[in-house]
């Protein structure tokens, strides 16, 4: 709210760019997490809400005589057009909508303040309904060729892969290690999905570290593995997502592409999909297009045709459809791979699994095939979708041109999903709204190092940090009050023990006493038998303690040795409520002894004393 300039403004016009509809009048409100504009008109009070982490752009035109024009652009292609009256209104409005819409922190993301009014355990429905360990299972692993490794365990190898992998019985841990490191952000081959009907599969990696002459051996064993895993071909396809004049560039580099000469039983294969500034370039020139007024169906087919963005649709597709083919009509697995392995590598398995797979294009098949494909394997979703603020350059529509192709796909074959694009709509929506925990962060480890909470909507208690979890804080609390109890029950006891020493020490000296009334010794202060203060001198003439009174008598001990140290008027008093008597004879100049009532009498005559007692 700190970023809120004005927070209400009234007489502002929403212009309806699309159609020659009056502008409506109403008044604009700008909360913590959304924009709202609400019609003052009689008969209808509309509201239009746009949250902040779906605006894409804010542009503050020139001043006109009707008031300040502000066009705000959204991430999910809506634009709104306010026209404000006053231009401080309106320069405090683009002001704070500039901040609000570029957060610096994932804390101040839509999900962090958003209460979706559910209980904790409808929450936990939602992180319930996919598990991958259930899809791997529908797909038949593990088997006799595919095996769930470990050697990700704790992001030991890549921490931008999940800790779960499949990889084939016959890769060792060596292999799996030696592959990673010859192969970009250590992006080793692993398997996203397995087609058990011919035991074909389609892998997935990064570029491998080549150069123009490298090799790994490793790495050549880890490729040779996945064709074993297939007994039904002979040979693998290696694809390369990107253009082959992008990939040679990257030899220079020292990374590139799989030299046919040191890979055994391959066959490579370059697609051509562009890399990402090439699709944000694209993307922008078809939303210029659309912005057009009234353009002609020339001037917009030329406008479409020129952005380029069908064309990639197009590449996109075609190399879904050549994997598909492969892995169904050849029965060969099919290795992938881009540059680094989270952007076209993540389109184009996507798109293939669609296809190969009915289960994919039902509700919950969607949603599994972009849990795995996507979430768990380290798609970049804080990067290129501009969640938080960062490098422009970074963003990218990656997951639209894939919901691109899903819905050319049910344009053609429309009986062959369960759901619409309605459906499509609703996920791009959220992946730009920053209300779930599924679309944040770059990597798995990510967001378990964000530590959510395990619930569909993130938010955390008050009193709690940000990025601390109910179950660390609550373990941490209970430590600490079983500390403090244990602490407070060695006190007590210790101080039970002290007492006891006091009162055994009471019964001594009326001991000492009743013997010399008998004896004909003089039961006056003078005539005292050792007590602790004959000793307090020097507190090696303490008699032998016992090993049970080994704890009372340091403590004794202790406390004298801190009474000397401390203030005379201190050391003057017995501190009686612990059961510690004044063992302290040295004066305040820090001299020897002061002489005191016992000290002039003779220490053999009162040995002889505690002996007869």
């Amino acid at each position: 709210m700190e970023h809120i300039r004005t927070p209400k403004v009234e007489n502002v016009r929403l212009v309806d760019r699309i159609s020659s509809k009056k502008a409506a009048l109403g008044t604009l409100y700008l909360t913590a997490t959304h924009v709202i504009f609400v019609e003052t008109a009689p008969d209808a009070r509309k509201e239009t809400w746009i949250l902040h982490s779906q605006i894409a752009t804010i542009e503050k035109q020139a001043t006109t005589a009707t008031g300040c024009p502000l066009l705000i652009r959204c991430k999910n292609f809506q634009l709104l057009q306010l026209i404000i009256p006053q231009e401080r209104d309106c320069h405090d409005v683009y002001i704070s909508l500039i901040r609000l819409a570029r957060p610096v922190k994932y804390e101040e993301l839509y999900c962090f303040s958003f209460n979706p009014k559910l209980d904790r355990e409808e929450r936990e429905q939602g992180w319930m309904l996919i598990d991958l360990s259930e899809e791997y299972k529908r797909m038949g692993l593990p088997n006799n060729y595919w095996q769930l490794s470990d050697v990700n365990r704790e992001y030991r190898v890549c921490d931008s892969y999940p800790t779960e992998l499949y990889v084939p019985k016959s890769a060792t841990a060596h292999i799996i290690v030696g592959s990673s490191k010859f192969r970009s952000r250590r992006r080793f081959p692993a398997l996203s999905y397995y087609y058990k009907d011919n035991h074909a599969s389609i892998c997935r990696s990064s570029q491998p570290l080549s150069g123009f002459s490298a090799r790994c051996l490793e790495d050549e064993q880890m490729l040779q593995a996945i064709r074993k895993a297939n007994p039904g071909s002979d040979f693998i396809y290696v694809v390369d997502t990107r253009p082959k004049l992008n990939a040679m560039a990257n030899r220079a580099a020292g990374k590139g592409y799989e030299n046919e000469d040191n890979y055994s039983n391959i066959k490579f294969q370059f697609i051509g999909i562009e890399n990402i500034h090439v699709m944000r370039n694209s993307l922008q020139k078809m939303l210029e297009v659309c912005e057009l007024k009234s353009p002609s169906m020339s001037d917009f087919l030329w406008g479409l045709e020129n952005s380029g963005w069908l064309r990639h649709i197009k590449a996109i597709m075609d190399a879904g459809v050549f994997i598909a083919k492969a892995v169904s009509e050849e029965g060969a697995s099919v290795l992938v791979h881009c540059s680094d392995g989270w952007d076209r590598t993540a389109q184009v398995c996507s798109v293939a699994s669609l296809l190969l797979d009915p289960h994919y294009r039902t509700l919950k098949g969607f949603m599994v095939l972009i849990e795995k494909d996507w979430i768990s394997f380290g798609h970049k979703f804080t990067h290129r979708y501009g969640n938080l603020d960062g490098d422009p350059r970074e963003i990218s529509p990656v997951i639209d041109q894939f919901l691109e192709c899903v819905w050319q796909l049910m344009e053609q074959f429309p009986c062959a999903f369960e759901f619409n694009e309605r459906f499509l709509i609703h996920i791009q929506h959220h992946i730009y709204s920053c209300q779930f925990g599924n679309f944040l962060c770059n990597s798995q480890k990510e967001r378990q190092e964000l530590k959510f909470w395990n619930g569909m909507y993130n938010r955390f208690e008050k009193g709690l940090q940000p990025r601390q979890s109910v179950t660390d804080y609550l373990m941490a609390v209970k430590e600490e009050t079983q500390q403090l109890e244990e602490e407070l029950e060695a006190l007590e006891e210790r101080l039970e023990k002290i007492q006891k020493v006091q009162l055994s020490r009471t019964k001594v000296r009326s001991k000492q006493s009743e013997p010399s009334k008998h004896s004909g010794f003089s039961t006056s202060d003078n005539s005292t038998a050792n007590t602790p203060q004959d000793y307090s001198g020097n507190v090696k003439s303490f008699p032998s303690r016992s090993p049970s009174q080994g704890d009372e008598d340091s403590a004794l001990i202790l406390t004298q040795d801190n009474l000397k140290s401390s203030d005379p008027d201190l050391s003057a008093n017995s501190d009686q409520e612990s059961g510690v008597e004044d063992l302290s004879c040295r004066s305040p100049s820090g001299g020897e002894c002061v002489p005191s009532e016992d000290s002039g009498k003779d220490r053999d005559s009162d040995e002889a004393v505690f002996l007869t007692a």
